[in-house]
């Protein structure tokens, strides 16, 4: 009589980027950034870690929609919230981005400066904030770099939903790889009067 085995099949978690109300993520997904878990290891000669809370801001230039350029490094003794999110207008950039304007007064309050980026081109973003009245500029990033240089992952040309708050030292004071929008500007709000 033959015996039976049973068979184990191991199922990987998905990663999900953004939120279900985004557009849909075409072409190869990217490769997962390092996790914060990985810090400990860079000394053993492993990968470095991603950027995290304690880690310097990158050094960038946000290319603003309005052509306005400025280097995040200007902004020392500020608290900045740099926020990434997939597409303009499109309903859940447009819930955190309606959010961060509700809570306007209070952010301004606890001293912390806006900068949402994205993919899209001056214009996109530029009919964004005309539409929805949005206090804080946008950052063009159509070639990814400002993701790139704070590690976001890009899928189908989408940035991913992550959002960074760096201390009046330059350094980042919170990272989440996990936003959602629709509390995100409390939590912000929250982490920037602690900080």
């Amino acid at each position: 009589m033959r015996s039976l085995r049973p068979a184990f099949i191991l199922l990987a978690p998905a990663l999900v980027l953004g939120c279900k109300d985004d557009p849909p993520p075409t072409g190869n997904p990217p490769a997962l950034p390092p996790t914060t878990a990985t810090a400990s290891a860079a000394a053993s000669g492993a990968p470095a870690a991603a950027l995290a809370v304690g880690s310097p801001a990158p050094e960038v230039t946000f290319t603003l929609h309005d052509g306005k350029e400025v280097p995040l490094s200007s902004l020392s003794g500020e608290q900045v919230l740099v926020y990434f999110y997939p597409k303009d207008d499109t309903p859940g950039c447009t819930t955190e981005a309606k959010g961060l304007k509700e809570q306007w007064d209070a952010l301004q309050a606890a001293g912390v400066k806006v900068f949402g980026v994205s993919t899209q081109d001056e214009a996109s973003h530029k009919a964004f904030i005309d539409k929805y009245e949005l206090p804080f500029p946008l950052v063009v990033d159509t070639d990814g770099s400002i993701a790139a240089a704070f590690e976001v992952p890009l899928k189908g040309g989408f940035a991913a939903r992550q959002s960074f708050l760096v201390g009046k030292d330059g350094k980042l004071a919170a990272v989440w790889r996990d936003v959602d929008p629709a509390t995100h500007a409390e939590t912000v709000l929250a982490a920037a009067k602690g900080g």
